[in-house]
């Protein structure tokens, strides 16, 4: 039996173009997981933890086109960004000043 599902090109060219960059940042962090988490109407969001720690995200422009994304480029996904996976997370000065914010001396906002 044939396979009757359409397939938008655009949405095939935008999933190959955030495997490609999940599959770069994989490299570059000796390997990577991720966790797609829905955006409202912007889309969702591809959060990436490498193996070493080093993390970073990306979005698209539908919760769909991010699961075949991360299919695509082969990596685990998690169902949610919480416990194990969250705390592999490392992060550094700049991270810390902006979460502190004015509070404990970091950057002032505006």
């Amino acid at each position: 039996m044939a396979d009757t599902q359409q397939v938008d090109p655009k949405a095939e060219r935008t999933a190959a173009r955030l495997a490609k960059q999940i599959s770069s940042f994989s490299k570059a962090h000796g390997g990577a997981e991720g966790q797609v988490a829905h955006l409202g109407q912007r889309g969702a969001r591809i959060v990436l933890v490498g193996a070493d720690g080093g993390w970073g995200d990306l979005v698209a422009p539908s919760c769909e086109i991010a699961e075949k994304a991360v299919e695509k480029a082969g990596i685990t996904r998690h169902e949610a960004f919480d416990g194990e996976f969250a705390a592999r997370v490392r992060t550094g000065p700049y991270e810390w000043s902006r979460m502190a914010g004015i509070q404990v001396g970091g950057p002032r906002n505006g």
